[in-house]
């Protein structure tokens, strides 16, 4: 009769160990995380000389901006880099006039202004950086 050595495991049982343990490493590196939501400006809104709210935060892409501001004088347009720098928006930027919009992040750079004239260059602008795909940092 054949005897197994003491503390061994058959091959079968080794097998299904690795298994899973594969399975959850698979879960852990490609399970989808939670998004998170941020308020822009904290409880000053969206409003002038907010540039430096990004500042020590990590977005992803899928994460949502709440943008609270007065609809009747703000509004919040998504825009390119280019437009972002010159403070216009193109006839191709979405536009936002709801006074508590949300928008949700992409991957890579994401760049809002206010379009009202003359706002966006007193400083009614946020770009966020770091935008990732996957939420995991290795």
């Amino acid at each position: 009769m054949a005897r197994q050595a003491q503390g061994g495991c058959s091959a079968s049982q080794a097998t299904t160990v690795a298994a899973t343990l594969l399975v959850l490493l698979f879960l852990r590196f490609h399970s989808t995380e939670a998004t998170s939501t941020f308020t822009v400006g904290d409880t000053s809104g969206w409003t002038y000389n907010i540039q430096s709210w990004t500042n020590g935060k990590q977005f992803k892409a899928g994460d949502t901006l709440i943008f609270n501001y007065d609809a009747s004088i703000h509004n919040v347009a998504v825009v390119d880099g280019n437009n972002y720098q010159s403070c216009r928006a193109s006839p191709t930027s979405k536009s936002f006039s709801s006074g508590k919009d949300q928008i949700k992040l992409s991957k890579g750079r994401n760049y809002f202004i206010c379009s009202i004239p003359g706002h966006c260059e007193a400083g009614l602008k946020l770009a966020s950086y770091n935008i990732f795909e996957c939420p995991y940092y290795f």
